[in-house]
């Protein structure tokens, strides 16, 4: 991903923009908490720098895989690879259409193969446990009018003016239009992908630079966004919360710089007044701890024995900090102890 910013930094428009779509496709599986392999990262370096197509680029991972099968790909990166590929290539094209038809065309594309129901609407209620909610979950669409419901709010959008809006104002709309249509939930996996890539597309009409770091960087934080925006509790005094999604946006599209932390969005979160008496008790100001978060940084699948060897601390105390890290939700395991990796919550 350094070696992407160094094209965008060198100023090439031809590199610059292939390298800006190959950072957004790449960021935007950390939705799904999914890692590309260092083989796609060459391979979409070559793409940069112009030795292969995008077609090419396709074609060789396809090869890759057929002659390294993965068995119980629990971090499936086979899947990150190939969904990086063909979002790099939507978003390389020019043409787009707003309809629930190029929406759902979307999801075919990204997930062909991958899974067995990509481009269809799904026909079952879901549900998910989310970490920002602690462990509830938004209501989705009802299967049984998902279609409906879509082509509904497709028709309020083509039929809104913008006509006379201020930019913050239409920024606010669209906003609001991308977090019913997330909230639809249409098909059972991939869902923030799709949608983002359609936003992406959606807003490049209207004329608007995006700021593609944003979903490069920050692409769990959209998704987090979009679940508080549509989670309401009335019981528990907890109401949709759309200034997240606000933030992001304004970051994305008016080059704001709101300070963006998944914690602060967590239902629990709770401001906290530093004591400089209890200070040195905060992860973030104790050494070790961000001593680790460093080295997770840079390598996320790093074992206890190889921070150990870094920091200079024991397997014990490193294990210690792990387990107040994720007690503090500021890291998270994500798959098995022997080929998972750790997920830093906190941007």
């Amino acid at each position: 991903m350094d070696n992407f910013d160094d094209y965008i930094r060198q100023g090439e428009p031809n590199k610059a923009e292939k390298a800006r779509d190959w950072k957004t496709a790449i960021g935007l599986q950390q939705v799904d908490g999914l890692i590309p392999s260092d083989y796609l990262i060459e391979t979409a370096r070559k793409n940069i720098e112009g030795d292969i197509t995008i077609e090419e680029v396709k074609q060789q991972i396809d090869s890759y895989y057929r002659q390294h099968p993965v068995k119980n790909d629990e971090s499936r990166t086979e899947e990150a690879d190939k969904v990086s590929a063909r979002i790099a290539e939507i978003l390389s094209e020019k043409s787009f259409t707003f309809s629930p038809a190029e929406y759902i065309a979307i999801h075919r594309r990204l997930f062909q193969g991958i899974y067995k129901y990509a481009g269809k609407i799904r026909d079952y209620n879901i549900t998910k446990q989310e970490w920002v909610l602690n462990g509830e979950t938004v209501l989705y669409g009802s299967a049984r009018s998902l279609k409906a419901t879509l082509e509904y709010d497709f028709e309020q959008e083509k039929k809104f003016s913008y006509k006379g809006l201020s930019q913050q104002e239409a920024i606010e709309h669209i906003a609001d239009f991308i977090s019913y249509l997330w909230q639809i939930h249409i098909f059972g996996e991939g869902n923030t992908r799709t949608t983002a890539i359609f936003l992406i597309k959606y807003l490049r009409t209207f004329g608007f630079n995006v700021n593609n770091d944003m979903f490069a960087e920050y692409s769990w934080y959209f998704r987090n966004a979009l679940v508080r925006a549509n989670y309401n509790n009335h019981a528990k005094n907890i109401h949709a919360a759309n200034e997240f999604l606000l933030r992001f946006f304004e970051n994305l599209l008016l080059g704001e710089n709101h300070i963006l932390k998944n914690r602060e969005m967590h239902i629990r979160f709770v401001e906290a007044v530093i004591d400089p008496v209890k200070a040195n008790n905060d992860p973030v100001n104790d050494p070790v701890k961000r001593n680790i978060l460093q080295h997770l940084k840079q390598n996320q699948k790093a074992n206890y024995s190889e921070l150990a060897g870094k920091t200079g601390c024991s397997t014990t105390t490193i294990k210690r900090h792990i387990q107040e890290l994720k007690k503090y939700g500021i890291i998270e395991r994500i798959g098995s102890d022997k080929s998972g990796y750790w997920r830093i919550i906190e941007q």
